[in-house]
């Protein structure tokens, strides 16, 4: 029957797949507008014809007539014409001109435009017009140019005829009941049909022109409604007053056709479990759930079936899986071997969200994580999912071993820093290991080497904690001591031999928290022959206990030296020792360990007879209601510190819960405060801090009232990390619209211009040091030490850790560096001005795509920074944003809020008059050539005092400065190095 069309309704009878092919139209009774090219921004159809969009509304929605013809008549073509106008024109003129309304006006203008003249005028035009003319000729002639060079006709954005795509793209389903589910496409056609009907039937029927034009009017709306629905008026509202998706909205945003399923397909070859830990795993490992395997890696395994000749063809390997057979286990064991696999936690916030692993078989449905890969994809184990994704080619899987393996990644692509450091248990277990005690059990005992230390240990003669001597001469010939050390005896703990035991051979042995013993071991720490050991243990100080910062210092010189292989090995025996040294501790936390604080009445009550003090002055009208309720929060936060301060005075060394903060396992000393101290004041849910503070602490417990206080504030936190998230993520992703095409092109653009950078400071705080400035950077200028003459850094030359420590030491305060905002590559920047690549700690590669690694990196920890928006300061007491909506302000150029004043001189400020009586105060600035005065509000808080000198461009008052003020005073280069530094200050101020 193929081909035969029923006689009955119509329908050819052939292959279903059509009806998602073969497509239709309607053919309009009268021409509609396409709302694209009217109501885009810019109106394309206005832009071609040089009129307003409004103009143009009300010709193409009939409620003027505009002139398409003047003839010898005082009207001009594109003149409107209202209702009454247009009658009195026709009384007087009768038919000598034209006037014409809706979208058929609308086409005639379109055909009567000479692009090719338009152009050359244009051209003309632009030669004298300044200003908002210029910037409209420059869109106008963008438009008509690629008219003329594409070759397609204006008139053609009018339509006489609409497409309507196939039926199964916009399909109808049969409910249960007998109703009809169907695409809103459907509704929005059948619009457009009823009303081109009714047109054609009033136009046969010769209607009064009010009622036709009505009906077009209503034809282009409905046209409008399917192409893009709500663009114009109000949507279009099916069942339950919800807007018709129209044919725009399939394509545009998240859900539309091209991020939803074209950028964003669902993949075969993948899955997603909850993760769980798996302490016994080694860094490039992770725990793959049986099931799990045999699901991703079935066509695999049926191949290795057939070709070992386990099973006939793929059908009874098929089956053979099915059944899940012992062989297919010993098949599956073989086939995962070498095959890594890729593991990704949502939200993929840097590329670090995404590493490559080695499975290994474990039992269970979750998922096994190696517990050092968690900082990286910010993971915990409380119910995180993470997806699976399997890379099938042999070129696929040799890149995710090459370059995406968890072992290479060990420093942050955004600072260099380890990103993979030891954590909790780790940590505490590291540090409990390297603790030392004076006087513990076997004190002064001498071992000829670690094997008899531990053997001691495990007999109980000596504990972990104890000191005791080592001869030195036992170590491995390649651990550095002098020869003079090794004669000797060294002085060290039990837990301190075993500590070092891990780390390379040729490392220096560890024996205090010092960057300076990462080079070499101290002599202070070796007997001169004949001193007694005991002697010597009582005139030595004891040294401190490996904390967190001090592991990750160890893992990155250990990075420095090594590279990736030992590090990443190094890094498992940490975490081994770490996880076996907590368990052996017995570290536990009970309530006895939170200890009653004696002096805290006495601070109370003084804080409550200041506040009472305070309060009179008040009542007394001696102060204003601001300052009282500022002086009262100083108060309280006082009394809160004092609190904290005395804590930490009776915190015994060998508290678990002091331990667990000292070490940076858990917990931080506000922590504590809030078990044993008090809570302090909290903050209203408008970020304005409640005056009445929570004097009790969570040992005492809460009233009633403090509790309502303290949920008021909490639950605000949690609504703004929700918010927080949306907001970070929105930004990362218009920072990588921005910068994706910022590319390392090649070596050296041969720039002589730099950049000069100094420590980043606020007030007297440094921000950001110079040595962080500079390390990794290439000098632009030679650097000589002012004292010795003696040149530190070359033109041109890699600022190394060394050179940037000698830089700091010389007291250098500015060093001019090369920089991407001064490079001269176009479309990128070059290997110099950029300098080392934070992730590998060597020179960026040609090819790196720098761009969107310097997006995500402030994208990524912006889901940390608060949404505390405001902080009191800054003009009239307004207040400064901070926190994300600070960095927004600062990418986004908008006015900051607390906008400080700049001053447009450099010179000595020269007065401060106030003048109470409108409240503000008068700054005089003199310069070298000219005065400027500038008026303030009186609680402006000033940054300058009579008599101190000021640079053009700086701000005069707290608060924050316009990058468009700064670039009108000074120029390009201030305003890029003060968005840096305003950018650096918000996510350092933050941690």
């Amino acid at each position: 029957y193929k081909g035969i069309v029923c006689d009955r309704c119509g329908v050819e009878v052939t292959s279903a797949k059509v009806r998602r092919e073969r497509m239709g139209h309607i053919e309009l009774a009268a021409p509609v507008s396409h709302i694209w090219y009217f109501k885009g921004i810019p109106s394309r159809m206005g832009l071609v014809l040089d009129m307003s969009p409004r103009q143009l509304e009300e010709v193409i929605y009939f409620a003027s007539y505009v002139v398409t013809d003047g003839g010898d008549t005082p009207l001009v073509t594109k003149q409107l014409l209202s209702e009454r106008e247009y009658r009195e024109n026709k009384a007087t003129f009768g038919n000598r001109f034209k006037a014409q309304m809706g979208a058929e006006a609308v086409r005639t203008l379109l055909e009567q435009a000479d692009l090719e003249g338009e152009v050359e005028q244009l051209k003309a035009e632009l030669r004298e017009a300044t200003g908002q003319k210029r910037v409209r000729a420059v869109r106008r002639l963008d438009i008509i140019e690629a008219f003329v060079k594409s070759g397609n006709k204006p008139e053609w954005m009018v339509m006489d005829v609409i497409p309507v795509i196939p039926p199964d793209l916009r399909p109808m389903v049969q409910l249960e009941g007998g109703r009809f589910a169907t695409s809103d496409l459907n509704d929005l056609y059948r619009r457009v049909i009823n009303r081109n009907n009714r047109l054609k039937r009033l136009l046969d029927l010769n209607a009064p022109g009010i009622i036709v034009q009505n009906e077009k009017r209503m034809l282009q709306e409905a046209v409008d409604a399917l192409i893009d629905n709500g663009r114009r008026g109000r949507p279009v509202t099916g069942p339950g007053n919800r807007p018709l998706k129209s044919l725009s909205h399939m394509l545009k945003g998240k859900q539309g056709r091209f991020r939803q399923n074209l950028l964003g397909k669902r993949v075969d070859y993948s899955g997603r479990s909850v993760i769980d830990v798996g302490p016994f795993l080694k860094m490039n490992q992770m725990g793959l759930p049986v099931q799990m395997a045999m699901e991703l890696f079935r066509p695999f395994i049926m191949k290795e079936l057939v070709s070992r000749g386990l099973a006939g063809n793929i059908r009874a390997a098929k089956r053979k899986i099915d059944r899940k057979d012992d062989d297919v286990m010993d098949v599956l064991e073989d086939v995962i071997k070498e095959h890594p696999v890729l593991l990704n936690r949502a939200p993929t916030l840097h590329r670090l969200g995404i590493q490559a692993f080695e499975p290994v078989l474990v039992s269970g449905k979750a998922m096994r994580l190696h517990p050092l890969v968690t900082e990286a994809y910010n993971a915990d184990f409380d119910g995180d999912q993470m997806a699976i994704h399997l890379p099938l080619s042999d070129e696929a899987q040799a890149e995710a071993r090459l370059l995406m393996l968890a072992a290479g990644h060990i420093l942050a692509p955004k600072d260099g820093k380890p990103i993979v450091a030891p954590s909790q248990d780790m940590v505490i277990g590291n540090y409990y290991l390297t603790t030392e005690e004076a006087g513990r059990e076997g004190e002064g005992m001498i071992f000829k080497d670690i094997n008899e230390a531990r053997t001691a240990l495990q007999n109980k003669y000596v504990h972990l904690h104890t000191r005791v001597g080592v001869q030195t001469s036992s170590f491995d010939a390649n651990k550095p001591f002098t020869d003079d050390q090794r004669s000797k005896i060294m002085v060290t703990t039990v837990g301190k031999l075993i500590f070092n035991d891990i780390l390379p051979v040729d490392f220096p042995y560890l024996n205090e928290p010092s960057e300076d013993n990462l080079h070499q071991i101290d002599d202070k720490f070796f007997l001169e022959p004949g001193q007694d050991i005991n002697e010597y243990m009582q005139n030595t100080p004891i040294y401190g206990a490996f904390k967190k910062g001090y592991l990750s210092d160890i893992i990155a010189e250990v990075y420095k030296i090594y590279k990736v292989t030992e590090t990443s090995l190094l890094l498992d025996r940490m975490k081994d020792l770490g996880y076996e040294e907590s368990t052996k501790s017995g570290l536990t936390v009970g309530v006895a360990d939170v200890t009653d604080l004696k002096e805290k009445p006495a601070i109370i009550e003084a804080a409550h007879a200041k506040v009472s003090t305070v309060s009179k002055q008040f009542r007394r009208g001696l102060i204003t209601d601001d300052e009282r309720y500022n002086r009262v929060i100083d108060i309280w936060n006082k009394a809160k510190d004092d609190i904290t301060e005395k804590l930490i005075e009776h915190f015994e060394p060998d508290n678990n819960i002091f331990m667990m903060s000292d070490s940076g396992a858990r917990g931080n000393i506000s922590n504590f405060t809030q078990l044993a101290g008090m809570r302090g004041l909290m903050a209203a849910p408008n970020g304005k801090i409640m005056e009445l503070p929570i004097i009790a602490n969570f040992r005492e417990g809460l009233s009633v009232l403090e509790m309502f206080f303290s949920t008021h504030g909490a639950r605000k936190g949690m609504t703004d990390t929700a918010l927080k998230t949306a907001d970070s993520g929105y930004l990362t992703r218009r920072l990588v619209d921005v910068a994706q095409d910022v590319i390392i092109r090649e070596d050296d653009c041969g720039t002589d211009r730099g950049l000069d950078v100094s420590a980043i400071m606020n007030g007297n705080e440094v921000i950001e040091p110079l040595y962080d400035r500079v390390l990794g950077r290439y000098a632009q200028k030679t650097v000589v030490d002012p004292e010795t003459g003696e040149v530190l850094v070359e033109h041109n030359q890699m600022i190394d850790e060394d050179i940037a420590k000698a830089i700091d030491a010389a007291g250098i305060k500015t060093v001019n560096i090369r920089s991407a905002f001064t490079c001269n590559t176009e479309h990128g920047v070059c290997v110099r001005c950029y300098g080392r690549n934070m992730a590998t700690g060597d020179v960026v590669e040609i090819g790196e795509a720098v761009g969107t690694v310097a997006a995500q990196s402030i994208g990524e920890p912006g889901t940390q920074l608060t949404m505390r928006t405001f902080h009191t300061g800054g003009v009239a007491g307004d207040d400064i944003t901070q926190g994300l909506p600070r960095v927004q302000e600062i990418f986004e150029a908008r006015n900051p809020k607390g906008q400080a004043p700049i001053s447009e001189v450099s010179g000595i400020v020269e007065s401060i008059e106030e003048n109470p009586a409108d409240r503000t105060k008068e700054v005089t600035i003199k310069g070298e050539t000219d005065t400027r005065s500038y008026t303030l509000p009186m609680t402006a808080r000033m940054k300058y005092a009579e008599g101190d000198h000021i640079h053009r461009g700086n701000t005069i008052t707290e608060g924050s400065a316009d990058p468009k003020e700064i670039i009108k005073v000074r120029d390009t280069m201030a305003t890029e190095n003060y968005i840096v530094e305003q950018v650096q200050q918000v996510y350092r101020m933050q941690g």
